[in-house]
């Protein structure tokens, strides 16, 4: 009995070590982000503060123009997602059941784009929307993902093509053209791998650092991530705000995750199954 007890043992041990290792991180950041400036520098260090400073958090929405900063990574992020999902089930769709020349060799070529690094391309594109007048805008930011991009292709042409065929001649014999079989029968059916790529397109785009260093100078039109670098001289001697600000910058992937959770779970249950 204990030897058949012993890996269940072994399993949730391993369960919860990764749990810390993950948890840690943020659970140190939170007691950071409620410390006084002296207890922050404190060495050696002490993880609880004496006194929870709450308005360290009122302090960062009152200095620094977190509300604008939010509203751009948000315009950014939601575009990108409404971008994402329409044009890589698409070309995900086209890819998985419609036919014409050189089908396969295309997406093969589609697939071999995902071996070029994303620094490599980031001169033709500045070259681009230079020319188009883009420059210092959130365009050049969103954009990008109404062109699908290769994984998003990959991944909605894999959930297509795990859809039986019966359905597609079903909804065709009720006088369904292609468009129709695509938007009333193939995209409620992968709501899971839909909600992947939102998430995934989501949290690149709510984080992303480089693109929007390159793009944008007015301090009005960043996004999150760079607008808390840049108040960093702002809050010099003051650094545990900006503990405080980056841990608010997380909740809005927390709740997106948290409403996807469902159909992410439901995504990669299916592919496990399959």
């Amino acid at each position: 009995m204990k030897h058949k007890r012993l890996p269940t043992i072994l399993r949730y041990t391993a369960i919860i070590l990764s749990s810390l290792v993950m948890i840690v991180p943020f659970a140190t950041a939170l007691m950071n982000s409620l410390k006084t400036y002296k207890e922050y520098t404190t060495v050696p260090p002490k993880w609880i503060p004496e006194i929870f400073q709450w308005s360290n958090y009122a302090e960062v929405l009152k200095l620094g123009n977190i509300g604008g900063y939010t509203l751009n990574s948000f315009t950014v992020a939601l575009l990108s997602v409404i971008g994402a999902l329409l044009s890589c089930s698409m070309v995900g769709y086209a890819f998985a059941r419609l036919r014409f020349p050189l089908k396969n060799a295309l997406f093969v070529m589609v697939l071999g784009t995902m071996m070029i690094p994303p620094v490599v391309i980031i001169i033709p594109h500045f070259i681009i929307f230079n020319k188009l007048h883009l420059l210092d805008t959130l365009t050049p930011l969103w954009v990008i993902e109404w062109l699908a991009q290769p994984f998003g292709i990959f991944l909605m042409r894999q959930a297509f093509m795990n859809i039986p065929k019966e359905y597609e001649e079903s909804a065709k014999l009720e006088g369904c053209n292609p468009i129709q079989v695509y938007w009333r029968i193939f995209m409620p059916m992968a709501r899971p791998t839909l909600a992947t790529l939102a998430i995934f397109t989501f949290m690149g785009k709510w984080n992303e650092i480089l693109t929007p260093v390159i793009y944008l100078t007015s301090n009005d039109k960043f996004t999150l991530p760079i607008g808390i670098l840049s108040l960093g001289g702002q809050w010099f001697g003051n650094e545990q705000l900006m503990v405080a600000a980056a841990l608010l910058s997380l909740v809005p992937i927390l709740i997106v995750f948290l409403f996807a959770e469902k159909y992410f779970v439901q995504n990669h249950s299916a592919s496990g199954i399959k």
